[in-house]
Protein backbone atom coordinates (compact mmCIF):
# COMPACT_ATOMS: atom_id res chain seq x y z
CA UNK A 1 0.00 0.00 0.00
CA UNK A 2 2.95 2.30 0.84
CA UNK A 3 4.00 2.58 -2.76
CA UNK A 4 0.27 3.56 -3.62
CA UNK A 5 0.07 6.41 -1.85
CA UNK A 6 1.19 9.68 -4.22
CA UNK A 7 2.97 12.62 -2.81
CA UNK A 8 -0.43 14.25 -2.22
CA UNK A 9 -1.68 11.94 0.23
CA UNK A 10 1.13 10.53 1.17
CA UNK A 11 1.47 9.52 5.35
CA UNK A 12 4.60 11.45 7.23
CA UNK A 13 5.01 14.50 4.79
CA UNK A 14 3.64 17.93 5.09
CA UNK A 15 0.34 17.44 2.49
CA UNK A 16 -1.00 15.58 5.14
CA UNK A 17 -1.04 17.11 8.42
CA UNK A 18 -4.12 18.30 9.45
CA UNK A 19 -5.44 21.48 8.70
CA UNK A 20 -6.84 23.79 6.59
CA UNK A 21 -6.86 23.32 3.07
CA UNK A 22 -5.11 25.74 0.36
CA UNK A 23 -8.90 26.60 -1.25
CA UNK A 24 -10.58 27.97 1.78
CA UNK A 25 -7.25 29.17 4.25
CA UNK A 26 -8.29 29.50 7.74
CA UNK A 27 -11.52 27.46 7.37
CA UNK A 28 -11.51 24.08 8.77
CA UNK A 29 -12.48 21.58 6.61
CA UNK A 30 -14.47 17.97 8.03
CA UNK A 31 -15.61 15.01 5.82
CA UNK A 32 -18.52 13.24 6.82
CA UNK A 33 -19.79 9.88 5.92
CA UNK A 34 -23.00 8.35 5.75
CA UNK A 35 -23.63 4.87 5.34
CA UNK A 36 -27.02 3.28 3.49
CA UNK A 37 -29.22 3.26 6.68
CA UNK A 38 -28.38 6.67 7.32
CA UNK A 39 -29.92 7.09 3.81
CA UNK A 40 -32.25 4.59 3.67
CA UNK A 41 -35.62 6.73 2.57
CA UNK A 42 -36.60 10.29 1.74
CA UNK A 43 -37.25 11.04 5.54
CA UNK A 44 -33.54 9.93 6.59
CA UNK A 45 -32.36 11.72 3.59
CA UNK A 46 -33.69 15.05 4.92
CA UNK A 47 -32.44 14.43 8.34
CA UNK A 48 -28.81 13.76 7.28
CA UNK A 49 -28.91 17.12 5.40
CA UNK A 50 -30.06 18.98 8.88
CA UNK A 51 -27.10 17.76 10.19
CA UNK A 52 -24.54 18.46 7.42
CA UNK A 53 -26.28 21.65 7.06
CA UNK A 54 -25.64 22.25 10.83
CA UNK A 55 -22.27 21.53 10.20
CA UNK A 56 -21.46 24.36 7.44
CA UNK A 57 -23.17 26.85 9.86
CA UNK A 58 -20.55 26.07 12.46
CA UNK A 59 -18.17 27.49 10.11
CA UNK A 60 -16.66 24.55 8.52
CA UNK A 61 -16.35 23.63 5.04
CA UNK A 62 -18.18 19.97 4.68
CA UNK A 63 -17.53 17.02 2.45
CA UNK A 64 -19.86 14.13 2.72
CA UNK A 65 -19.36 10.67 1.48
CA UNK A 66 -22.56 8.73 0.97
CA UNK A 67 -23.12 4.91 0.69
CA UNK A 68 -26.18 4.01 -1.09
CA UNK A 69 -29.20 3.90 0.58
CA UNK A 70 -30.41 0.73 2.30
CA UNK A 71 -30.02 -2.67 0.89
CA UNK A 72 -29.78 -0.69 -2.16
CA UNK A 73 -26.20 -2.50 -3.13
CA UNK A 74 -27.43 -6.08 -1.85
CA UNK A 75 -30.73 -6.02 -4.11
CA UNK A 76 -28.40 -4.47 -7.05
CA UNK A 77 -26.06 -7.91 -6.55
CA UNK A 78 -28.87 -10.06 -6.30
CA UNK A 79 -30.67 -9.26 -9.60
CA UNK A 80 -26.77 -9.26 -11.41
CA UNK A 81 -26.59 -13.03 -9.76
CA UNK A 82 -30.32 -13.60 -11.32
CA UNK A 83 -29.79 -12.48 -14.71
CA UNK A 84 -26.27 -13.96 -14.55
CA UNK A 85 -27.28 -17.63 -13.31
CA UNK A 86 -30.34 -17.47 -16.50
CA UNK A 87 -28.04 -18.30 -18.63
CA UNK A 88 -26.62 -21.28 -17.24
CA UNK A 89 -26.20 -23.54 -14.32
CA UNK A 90 -23.22 -21.84 -11.52
CA UNK A 91 -22.95 -19.02 -13.78
CA UNK A 92 -20.88 -15.68 -12.10
CA UNK A 93 -21.76 -11.92 -13.11
CA UNK A 94 -18.50 -10.30 -14.41
CA UNK A 95 -16.66 -8.14 -11.75
CA UNK A 96 -16.42 -5.30 -14.24
CA UNK A 97 -20.06 -5.36 -15.39
CA UNK A 98 -20.80 -5.60 -11.07
CA UNK A 99 -18.83 -2.37 -10.33
CA UNK A 100 -20.87 -0.88 -13.47
CA UNK A 101 -24.21 -2.03 -11.95
CA UNK A 102 -23.13 -0.94 -8.47
CA UNK A 103 -21.73 2.14 -8.60
CA UNK A 104 -25.49 3.37 -9.32
CA UNK A 105 -26.72 3.20 -5.99
CA UNK A 106 -24.07 5.54 -4.18
CA UNK A 107 -24.76 8.26 -7.07
CA UNK A 108 -28.87 8.12 -6.42
CA UNK A 109 -27.91 8.89 -2.73
CA UNK A 110 -25.08 11.70 -3.97
CA UNK A 111 -27.68 13.40 -6.07
CA UNK A 112 -30.67 13.04 -3.76
CA UNK A 113 -28.61 14.31 -0.74
CA UNK A 114 -27.63 17.03 -2.75
CA UNK A 115 -30.85 18.39 -3.65
CA UNK A 116 -31.91 18.24 -0.02
CA UNK A 117 -29.62 20.73 1.10
CA UNK A 118 -30.30 22.89 -1.77
CA UNK A 119 -33.65 22.69 -0.84
CA UNK A 120 -32.62 24.26 3.31
CA UNK A 121 -31.39 26.93 0.86
CA UNK A 122 -27.65 26.04 0.99
CA UNK A 123 -25.34 25.56 -2.23
CA UNK A 124 -24.23 22.04 -2.83
CA UNK A 125 -22.78 19.93 -5.82
CA UNK A 126 -22.52 15.92 -6.42
CA UNK A 127 -19.31 14.16 -7.59
CA UNK A 128 -19.10 10.67 -8.37
CA UNK A 129 -16.18 8.99 -7.15
CA UNK A 130 -14.16 9.67 -10.55
CA UNK A 131 -15.13 13.36 -10.63
CA UNK A 132 -13.71 13.88 -7.10
CA UNK A 133 -10.27 12.47 -8.42
CA UNK A 134 -10.87 8.92 -6.52
CA UNK A 135 -8.11 6.78 -8.74
CA UNK A 136 -7.79 3.24 -7.82
CA UNK A 137 -5.55 0.09 -9.30
CA UNK A 138 -7.56 -2.06 -12.33
CA UNK A 139 -8.76 -4.64 -9.68
CA UNK A 140 -12.82 -5.04 -10.32
CA UNK A 141 -15.27 -5.13 -7.27
CA UNK A 142 -12.34 -4.81 -4.59
CA UNK A 143 -10.18 -1.78 -5.51
CA UNK A 144 -7.83 0.09 -3.55
CA UNK A 145 -7.12 3.91 -4.18
CA UNK A 146 -3.92 4.70 -5.58
CA UNK A 147 -3.80 8.41 -5.81
CA UNK A 148 -5.98 11.54 -4.77
CA UNK A 149 -6.68 14.32 -6.90
CA UNK A 150 -9.36 16.40 -5.16
CA UNK A 151 -8.76 19.82 -7.42
CA UNK A 152 -12.62 19.66 -8.03
CA UNK A 153 -13.78 19.46 -4.68
CA UNK A 154 -11.37 22.29 -3.59
CA UNK A 155 -12.63 24.84 -6.17
CA UNK A 156 -16.17 23.87 -5.57
CA UNK A 157 -15.18 24.30 -1.66
CA UNK A 158 -13.61 27.77 -2.33
CA UNK A 159 -17.24 28.80 -4.20
CA UNK A 160 -18.60 28.20 -0.84
CA UNK A 161 -20.57 24.86 -1.43
CA UNK A 162 -21.14 21.92 0.43
CA UNK A 163 -20.02 18.78 -1.79
CA UNK A 164 -21.29 15.82 -1.38
CA UNK A 165 -19.15 12.62 -2.87
CA UNK A 166 -20.35 9.21 -4.20
CA UNK A 167 -18.40 6.56 -1.89
CA UNK A 168 -17.44 3.12 -2.79
CA UNK A 169 -16.59 4.26 -6.28
CA UNK A 170 -13.16 5.50 -8.45
CA UNK A 171 -11.52 5.15 -12.26
CA UNK A 172 -8.46 3.34 -12.32
CA UNK A 173 -5.91 4.27 -14.40
CA UNK A 174 -7.30 2.82 -17.57
CA UNK A 175 -10.33 5.01 -17.08
CA UNK A 176 -12.36 1.99 -15.87
CA UNK A 177 -15.16 2.52 -13.12
CA UNK A 178 -13.81 0.43 -9.86
CA UNK A 179 -15.46 -0.25 -6.93
CA UNK A 180 -13.18 -0.49 -3.17
CA UNK A 181 -15.45 -3.42 -1.80
CA UNK A 182 -17.62 -4.14 1.11
CA UNK A 183 -17.59 -0.69 3.48
CA UNK A 184 -15.74 1.04 0.82
CA UNK A 185 -17.04 4.66 1.44
CA UNK A 186 -15.39 4.48 4.86
CA UNK A 187 -12.15 4.23 2.02
CA UNK A 188 -13.17 6.85 0.05
CA UNK A 189 -13.89 9.06 3.47
CA UNK A 190 -10.46 8.57 4.58
CA UNK A 191 -8.62 9.01 1.66
CA UNK A 192 -10.18 12.44 1.05
CA UNK A 193 -9.98 13.90 4.09
CA UNK A 194 -6.26 12.90 4.16
CA UNK A 195 -5.97 14.73 0.30
CA UNK A 196 -7.85 17.84 2.13
CA UNK A 197 -5.89 17.91 5.19
CA UNK A 198 -9.45 17.71 6.86
CA UNK A 199 -9.41 18.50 10.66
CA UNK A 200 -11.21 15.05 10.88
CA UNK A 201 -13.13 12.16 9.29
CA UNK A 202 -16.80 11.69 10.75
CA UNK A 203 -18.22 8.51 10.22
CA UNK A 204 -21.97 8.13 10.69
CA UNK A 205 -23.71 4.73 10.90
CA UNK A 206 -26.94 2.72 12.59
CA UNK A 207 -24.43 2.66 15.72
CA UNK A 208 -22.70 4.78 18.36
CA UNK A 209 -19.24 3.76 17.82
CA UNK A 210 -17.14 0.50 18.10
CA UNK A 211 -17.86 -2.14 20.73
CA UNK A 212 -15.99 -5.07 22.43
CA UNK A 213 -18.16 -7.19 20.21
CA UNK A 214 -20.98 -7.30 18.11
CA UNK A 215 -24.02 -6.09 20.57
CA UNK A 216 -26.60 -8.05 18.69
CA UNK A 217 -24.24 -11.43 19.33
CA UNK A 218 -23.08 -10.20 22.98
CA UNK A 219 -25.65 -8.78 24.54
CA UNK A 220 -22.77 -7.47 27.28
CA UNK A 221 -20.48 -6.06 24.92
CA UNK A 222 -19.02 -2.87 25.78
CA UNK A 223 -18.71 0.36 24.33
CA UNK A 224 -15.34 1.58 23.58
CA UNK A 225 -14.78 5.61 23.20
CA UNK A 226 -11.17 5.40 22.28
CA UNK A 227 -8.84 3.32 19.70
CA UNK A 228 -5.50 3.44 18.21
CA UNK A 229 -5.65 3.09 14.79
CA UNK A 230 -3.43 -0.50 14.86
CA UNK A 231 -6.10 -2.14 17.29
CA UNK A 232 -9.01 -0.92 14.84
CA UNK A 233 -7.64 -2.21 11.48
CA UNK A 234 -7.06 -5.92 13.19
CA UNK A 235 -10.27 -5.92 14.26
CA UNK A 236 -11.44 -4.84 10.63
CA UNK A 237 -9.02 -7.29 9.16
CA UNK A 238 -10.88 -9.67 11.34
CA UNK A 239 -14.68 -9.06 10.35
CA UNK A 240 -15.47 -5.84 12.43
CA UNK A 241 -17.61 -3.68 10.25
CA UNK A 242 -18.22 -0.36 12.11
CA UNK A 243 -15.27 1.00 9.90
CA UNK A 244 -13.83 -1.29 7.38
CA UNK A 245 -9.99 -1.80 7.44
CA UNK A 246 -8.37 -0.15 3.88
CA UNK A 247 -10.31 2.99 5.32
CA UNK A 248 -8.42 2.68 8.88
CA UNK A 249 -4.84 1.93 7.47
CA UNK A 250 -5.11 5.25 5.39
CA UNK A 251 -6.22 7.17 8.70
CA UNK A 252 -2.82 5.49 10.63
CA UNK A 253 -0.64 6.14 7.34
CA UNK A 254 -2.00 10.17 7.17
CA UNK A 255 -2.57 10.71 10.71
CA UNK A 256 -6.58 11.55 10.06
CA UNK A 257 -9.00 11.82 13.29
CA UNK A 258 -11.92 8.82 12.95
CA UNK A 259 -15.12 9.76 14.92
CA UNK A 260 -17.42 7.18 14.46
CA UNK A 261 -20.70 8.21 15.64
CA UNK A 262 -24.45 7.18 15.48
CA UNK A 263 -26.58 9.50 12.40
CA UNK A 264 -29.79 8.67 14.64
CA UNK A 265 -28.29 10.48 17.93
CA UNK A 266 -27.77 14.33 17.62
CA UNK A 267 -27.99 15.03 21.58
CA UNK A 268 -25.04 17.10 22.63
CA UNK A 269 -22.56 15.06 24.38
CA UNK A 270 -23.33 11.65 22.12
CA UNK A 271 -21.84 8.23 22.68
CA UNK A 272 -18.44 8.21 20.15
CA UNK A 273 -15.70 6.40 19.55
CA UNK A 274 -12.33 8.43 19.08
CA UNK A 275 -9.60 6.77 16.67
CA UNK A 276 -6.44 8.32 16.19
CA UNK A 277 -3.19 7.10 15.45
CA UNK A 278 -1.98 6.99 18.83
CA UNK A 279 -4.50 6.28 21.25
CA UNK A 280 -3.74 8.67 24.04
CA UNK A 281 -4.55 8.75 27.84
CA UNK A 282 -2.95 5.58 30.18
CA UNK A 283 -0.33 3.19 28.41
CA UNK A 284 -2.54 -0.27 28.43
CA UNK A 285 -1.03 -3.15 30.41
CA UNK A 286 1.36 -5.34 28.29
CA UNK A 287 -1.17 -8.18 27.73
CA UNK A 288 -5.31 -6.22 27.20
CA UNK A 289 -7.96 -7.65 25.58
CA UNK A 290 -10.13 -5.17 23.71
CA UNK A 291 -12.65 -6.79 21.54
CA UNK A 292 -13.90 -10.14 20.27
CA UNK A 293 -14.41 -9.99 16.26
CA UNK A 294 -16.40 -12.74 13.86
CA UNK A 295 -15.79 -13.20 10.55
CA UNK A 296 -18.90 -15.28 8.74
CA UNK A 297 -18.50 -16.95 5.41
CA UNK A 298 -14.55 -18.04 5.14
CA UNK A 299 -12.80 -20.62 3.13
CA UNK A 300 -10.16 -22.89 4.60
CA UNK A 301 -7.58 -23.73 2.46
CA UNK A 302 -5.10 -26.41 2.95
CA UNK A 303 -1.88 -27.10 0.39
CA UNK A 304 -0.59 -30.45 0.96
CA UNK A 305 2.87 -31.93 0.59
CA UNK A 306 4.60 -30.76 -2.83
CA UNK A 307 2.99 -28.01 -3.90
CA UNK A 308 4.94 -24.85 -4.57
CA UNK A 309 4.04 -21.73 -2.88
CA UNK A 310 5.10 -19.63 -6.30
CA UNK A 311 2.23 -21.67 -8.26
CA UNK A 312 -0.12 -21.23 -5.52
CA UNK A 313 0.58 -17.36 -5.55
CA UNK A 314 0.50 -16.78 -8.80
CA UNK A 315 -3.00 -19.05 -9.42
CA UNK A 316 -4.59 -16.61 -7.06
CA UNK A 317 -3.65 -13.97 -8.48
CA UNK A 318 -5.29 -14.94 -11.97
CA UNK A 319 -8.40 -15.82 -10.60
CA UNK A 320 -8.59 -12.54 -7.93
CA UNK A 321 -8.80 -14.73 -4.97
CA UNK A 322 -7.72 -12.69 -1.81
CA UNK A 323 -6.19 -14.52 0.98
CA UNK A 324 -4.86 -13.81 4.52
CA UNK A 325 -2.95 -15.46 7.72
CA UNK A 326 -0.89 -17.74 4.94
CA UNK A 327 1.47 -20.07 6.44
CA UNK A 328 3.99 -22.32 4.44
CA UNK A 329 6.59 -24.52 4.29
CA UNK A 330 8.26 -27.72 3.01
CA UNK A 331 5.73 -29.82 4.61
CA UNK A 332 2.61 -27.75 3.11
CA UNK A 333 0.71 -25.20 4.42
CA UNK A 334 -2.52 -23.18 4.33
CA UNK A 335 -4.58 -19.82 4.46
CA UNK A 336 -7.68 -18.48 5.03
CA UNK A 337 -10.03 -17.00 2.19
CA UNK A 338 -12.58 -14.34 3.23
CA UNK A 339 -15.32 -14.58 0.90
CA UNK A 340 -17.15 -10.73 1.64
CA UNK A 341 -15.29 -9.57 -1.60
CA UNK A 342 -15.99 -12.33 -4.06
CA UNK A 343 -18.66 -12.55 -5.64
CA UNK A 344 -17.60 -15.22 -7.83
CA UNK A 345 -16.62 -17.32 -5.62
CA UNK A 346 -17.86 -20.69 -6.99
CA UNK A 347 -16.53 -20.36 -10.75
CA UNK A 348 -12.83 -19.10 -8.73
CA UNK A 349 -13.47 -22.17 -7.26
CA UNK A 350 -13.68 -24.10 -9.68
CA UNK A 351 -10.65 -23.20 -12.21
CA UNK A 352 -8.51 -22.77 -8.45
CA UNK A 353 -9.02 -26.71 -7.63
CA UNK A 354 -8.79 -27.46 -11.61
CA UNK A 355 -5.33 -25.45 -11.76
CA UNK A 356 -4.19 -26.99 -8.14
CA UNK A 357 -6.26 -30.25 -7.67
CA UNK A 358 -4.24 -31.46 -4.80
CA UNK A 359 -5.12 -27.87 -3.27
CA UNK A 360 -8.30 -29.01 0.04
CA UNK A 361 -11.12 -26.25 0.53
CA UNK A 362 -12.83 -26.49 3.74
CA UNK A 363 -15.96 -24.34 3.28
CA UNK A 364 -18.97 -23.38 5.99
CA UNK A 365 -16.40 -21.74 8.31
CA UNK A 366 -15.84 -18.76 10.50
CA UNK A 367 -13.07 -16.60 11.85
CA UNK A 368 -13.28 -16.18 15.61
CA UNK A 369 -10.84 -13.33 17.38
CA UNK A 370 -9.42 -11.89 20.13
CA UNK A 371 -7.78 -8.46 19.55
CA UNK A 372 -6.23 -6.43 21.74
CA UNK A 373 -2.27 -5.75 22.33
CA UNK A 374 0.98 -8.05 23.66
CA UNK A 375 -1.59 -11.17 22.83
CA UNK A 376 2.01 -13.43 22.24
CA UNK A 377 3.86 -12.19 25.20
CA UNK A 378 3.57 -15.17 27.52
CA UNK A 379 1.37 -18.50 26.75
CA UNK A 380 -1.24 -17.72 28.55
CA UNK A 381 -3.59 -15.98 26.21
CA UNK A 382 -3.40 -18.63 23.58
CA UNK A 383 -3.75 -21.12 25.85
CA UNK A 384 -6.77 -19.47 27.91
CA UNK A 385 -8.27 -19.02 24.02
CA UNK A 386 -8.00 -22.46 23.22
CA UNK A 387 -9.76 -23.70 26.31
CA UNK A 388 -12.30 -21.54 26.23
CA UNK A 389 -13.49 -23.16 22.93
CA UNK A 390 -12.01 -27.14 24.31
CA UNK A 391 -14.95 -26.60 27.14
CA UNK A 392 -17.83 -25.65 24.83
CA UNK A 393 -16.91 -28.49 22.95
CA UNK A 394 -15.93 -26.02 19.47
CA UNK A 395 -13.00 -27.38 17.51
CA UNK A 396 -10.24 -25.26 15.88
CA UNK A 397 -9.94 -25.82 11.74
CA UNK A 398 -7.45 -23.68 12.27
CA UNK A 399 -5.18 -21.24 14.80
CA UNK A 400 -3.13 -17.97 14.51
CA UNK A 401 -1.44 -16.24 17.14
CA UNK A 402 -0.15 -12.82 16.94
CA UNK A 403 1.09 -9.83 19.01
CA UNK A 404 -2.34 -7.95 18.20
CA UNK A 405 -4.69 -10.98 17.22
CA UNK A 406 -5.54 -14.67 18.64
CA UNK A 407 -7.93 -15.99 15.96
CA UNK A 408 -9.46 -19.65 15.00
CA UNK A 409 -11.66 -21.24 12.33
CA UNK A 410 -14.74 -22.69 13.92
CA UNK A 411 -17.60 -24.69 12.32
CA UNK A 412 -20.27 -21.11 11.09
CA UNK A 413 -22.89 -23.31 13.58
CA UNK A 414 -20.02 -22.85 16.79
CA UNK A 415 -19.34 -18.74 16.20
CA UNK A 416 -22.22 -17.17 18.63
CA UNK A 417 -21.41 -19.18 21.37
CA UNK A 418 -17.49 -18.74 20.58
CA UNK A 419 -17.48 -14.83 20.58
CA UNK A 420 -20.00 -14.93 23.93
CA UNK A 421 -17.70 -17.11 25.87
CA UNK A 422 -14.46 -15.39 24.55
CA UNK A 423 -16.02 -12.41 25.96
CA UNK A 424 -16.83 -13.18 29.21
CA UNK A 425 -13.15 -15.14 29.55
CA UNK A 426 -11.11 -12.32 27.97
CA UNK A 427 -12.64 -8.57 28.29
CA UNK A 428 -15.45 -9.42 30.99
CA UNK A 429 -13.07 -11.07 33.27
Amino acid sequence: MAEELSNRVQPGGSPCEPGASPARAGRPIIVQKYGGSSVADVDRIGKVADRVVAARRAGNDVVVVVSAMGKTTDGLLALARQVAGAGGAGADPPRRELDMLLSTGERVSMALLSIAIQARGFEAISFTGSQSGILTNDRHFDARIIEVRPFRIEDELARGRIVIVAGYQGMSYRREITTLGRGGSDTTAVALAAALRAERCEIYSDVDGVYSADPRVVPDARHLPELDCAVLQEMAECGAKVVCAQAVEWARRSGVALYARSTFDAAPGARETVVRRFASGTAPPTIAARAIVAEANVVLARAPLGLRLDALLRAAGELGVSFRDLSFGPGGGAFVVPLLNMPDWQGARRQLTALLPSLELVEGLASVSVVGDGLTATADPLTRFLDVLERAGIVPRFTVAGPLRLGALVDAADAAAAQRLLHASFVEG
